[in-house]
């Protein structure tokens, strides 16, 4: 488990009722069977934003999240385990023969702040980038992943959010980071 720096950290029961709790949850929506109850650990009462994310053999196989801290950590967390399972566009729903193999990865958001370009700080930093009716954000996890530095990861979120690469130039164009606490393991069958 990596936790965001400078954020706020789940200790380590809380993490582990947190992923327990998606991992349920995925298990049960592939299955057809009633959603797990939403936990009621104190430390995941707090309103925060979070992103669950679906690894099938190292790939990707859907990553939906809620940046808006108006939900429970809780909540957030099943409702956006059942929507990574079924709802990525990019993806056809989880099959529960599929379930074997799965890993279910959520990435605990702190708040947005403002940012210059020049405070991005790959692998620390998530990003979203908002200008008019486009936004796009990409998890502090993604530029490791991906190999990328500073100018990628900015090109990058552009892109998602369907601007020019340079976007993140214009002063029209909104930049703010987040960090977050990421706490992954397998779905279970």
């Amino acid at each position: 488990m990596k936790a965001p720096a400078g954020g706020t950290v789940l200790d380590p029961a809380a993490a582990v009722a947190l992923h327990a709790f998606a991992q349920a949850t995925v298990r049960a929506w592939a299955r057809g069977e009633p959603l797990p109850p939403v936990p009621d650990h104190p430390a995941l009462q707090r309103h925060t934003g979070a992103f669950v994310s679906l690894h099938r053999d190292g790939a990707l196989r859907g990553c939906i999240g809620h940046l808006e801290d108006d939900l429970s950590l809780a909540e957030v967390t099943g409702r956006m385990a059942v929507a990574a399972a079924r709802a990525d566009p990019r993806f056809a729903p989880v099959d529960r023969l599929e379930l074997e193999g799965l890993t279910v990865e959520i990435s605990v958001l702190s708040p947005p702040e403002l940012a210059t370009p020049e405070e991005v700080m790959p692998g620390r930093d998530g990003v979203l980038v908002r200008r008019g009716s486009r936004q796009g954000l990409l998890l502090p996890q993604v530029a490791p992943e991906m190999g990328w530095g500073r100018l990628d990861l900015l090109e990058g979120v552009c892109r998602k959010a369907g601007l020019a690469r340079g976007a993140w130039r214009d002063p029209a164009t909104e930049l703010l980071t987040f960090k977050a606490q990421v706490i992954t393991g397998p779905a279970g069958a």
